[in-house]
């Protein structure tokens, strides 16, 4: 078994607002191959994502692998609505770090 590191298999791994209330974060990766294998070993999942960010696994509404794109699109409740007061990322573009450091065995 080895650890990968999805920094290395991803080009792009970024967040971003999917309406006031919803966070989209998008893996883009670098080869089909690194994508094909990420798909196989599916370390990414709803109950995996909801760890990662500390939230219940119900707000974790897609988790989508997308073949011609070579992606996963996961898609969540923000946990304050965008420009709400105490919300400090309007645009949703610096929720992405928890997946910069995710690893997976496999």
């Amino acid at each position: 078994m080895k650890t990968y590191k999805l920094i290395d298999m991803a080009d792009v791994i970024r967040s971003k607002n999917s309406g006031p209330y919803e966070l989209t974060f998008d893996v883009i990766f670098k080869t089909f191959d690194d994508y094909n294998f990420f798909k196989e070993h599916e370390p990414i999942t709803a109950a995996s994502f909801s760890k990662l960010y500390g939230i219940k696994e119900e707000d974790v509404f897609n988790v989508i692998y997308f073949d011609p794109a070579k992606a996963v699109k996961v898609t969540i409740k923000r946990p304050i609505p965008s420009g709400a007061l105490g919300e400090v990322d309007v645009y949703g573009a610096q929720q992405h770090a928890p997946l910069v450091h995710f690893t997976f065995d496999a």
